[in-house]
């Protein structure tokens, strides 16, 4: 194999020889250096040289690209990696796969910077709707328009009155960071939310105390609020208080008037709802949300969607089951409204008031007529185990919790002593009806 000293005029005039695919012209002065012409006219340089016994050959780069003196000082490089034992190939390699591997590890990490900067920057506002809609599917029509009331941003026309609506009392908090919603910030809110509308407050920090529980359980939230942020002493502090309202129930001199101005209202729809709640102890939305469908005119039961238990099933009393048979059947819904977006009755409080006003009776929340029953059927003697499944609330002893659910017709034979009750104290007369007939008021 001729060698000659490279020169640009050789490398230059060098060609493929005819018949040839490809034509080689070595070098004097690298060893293993040499220039490869192809029968498309194509040159470069490349180094060939033997590693354990095998001849290998390696392409340097094109003849236009690399220099003369460029490329012999490559295959001096490549013969004395040879010489130590190396293949060239497999350093180029894994070179080529370290280098890979730096940019894709860099690349990593400032996705990983990125994701966790946006994760940072996440807001309550931001995070809140997603929460909603996360747990849509498990809760009730109350309890969404619960949570997206307290984030409402405020400011549209209001459905009842002038003016505007103001914000829900989780808004101010809307703008903070997850990260920066520690026990200070809670508390600083609830400061100045209890001061206006305590209750409100009471319920928005209750509905965020679930929501922080909910993030810690998210892989894109998780750890982002500070531990404990809602359980901080300084927290704890600013709660408002949980009494109930003192002066929130009728006394039993107070029935009478109660019952003329309820029963006196032009709207059947709310007068019939108000007498209900008063002689049922529901709570006020799950009372609203009563089917047709839940109502059992020949076994006279109600069933009862149930915030705690699901759903309750509480005795038909002879005067209710006057009330709910005499009202319109518009629609599913049992206390049903026209006016309402919905198609049932949507907010009974200012006809209350007003009959209230009528009667010269102080303010009564419509929560107070719950409380009323609980109160008065102690009257009775009602025993307060009876008294709590009626009204859905949570067994308060081992006993009530595990042995004792009372059969409907035995919690129909206390509450109708109840109702009687009741209605006598008010002066309203009922002439008990037979299973499946509506009860006639005598009053």
């Amino acid at each position: 194999m001729a060698k000659v000293r490279f020169t640009s005029g050789r490398i230059d005039s060098f060609s493929c020889e005819d018949g040839k695919s490809q034509s080689f012209l070595w070098d004097a002065s690298a060893p293993g250096l040499g220039v490869r012409a192809t029968a498309s006219g194509a040159k470069s340089y490349m180094f060939q040289a033997k590693l354990r016994g095998q001849a290998m050959r390696i392409t340097i780069g094109a003849t236009g690209t690399w220099t003369i003196p460029e490329a012999q000082a490559e295959a001096r490089r490549l013969k004395v990696m040879i010489d130590n034992g190396q293949d060239p190939r497999q350093v180029k390699a894994a070179g080529l796969a370290a280098e890979l591997g730096a940019r894709n590890a860099s690349k990593a990490a400032e996705t990983a910077r990125r994701a966790q900067a946006t994760r940072e920057s996440v807001t309550l506002g931001i995070a809140w709707p997603v929460y909603i809609e996360a747990r849509r599917k498990r809760w009730s029509d109350w309890h969404i328009r619960d949570h997206e009331n307290v984030g409402s941003p405020g400011g549209a026309s209001k459905l009842r009155g002038r003016g505007v609506t103001e914000p829900g009392p989780l808004a101010l908090l809307f703008d903070v960071r997850l990260l920066d919603l520690s026990g200070a910030r809670i508390a600083a809110w609830l400061a100045i939310e209890a001061q206006t509308r305590p209750t409100r407050a009471a319920l928005a920090f209750r509905l965020l105390s679930v929501f922080v529980n909910w993030c810690d359980s998210q892989t894109e939230y998780a750890g982002l609020v500070p531990a404990g942020a809602c359980k901080a002493q300084q927290v704890r502090d600013e709660m408002p208080s949980k009494n109930a309202k003192e002066g929130d129930s009728l006394q039993r001199e107070q029935l009478a008037p109660w019952f003329d101005a309820v029963r006196g209202m032009s709207n059947i729809v709310q007068s019939a709802y108000l007498q209900a709640l008063l002689l049922t102890g529901a709570r006020r939305r799950e009372l609203a949300a009563l089917q047709w469908g839940d109502v059992d005119f020949k076994w006279l039961s109600m069933t009862i969607r149930d915030k705690v238990e699901g759903e309750r099933t509480i005795p038909l009393c002879p005067y209710v089951a006057a009330l709910l048979s005499g009202l319109p059947r518009r629609n599913e819904w049992v206390f049903s409204s026209p006016a309402s977006e919905s198609g049932q009755l949507s907010e009974p409080t200012p006809g209350h008031k007003r009959a209230l006003c009528a009667a010269g009776l102080p303010d009564l929340t419509l929560h107070g007529l719950r409380r009323s029953f609980g109160s008065l059927a102690e009257w009775t003697e009602t025993p307060a185990g009876v008294v709590a499944q009626i009204m859905g609330h949570k067994p308060s002893a081992i006993a009530e919790k595990h042995y004792r659910r009372r059969p409907l017709d035995l919690l129909r034979m206390w509450h109708i002593k109840i109702e009687v009750w009741i209605l006598d104290q008010a002066g309203v007369a009922i002439v008990p009806a037979a299973p499946g007939l509506r009860a006639v008021s005598t009053a």
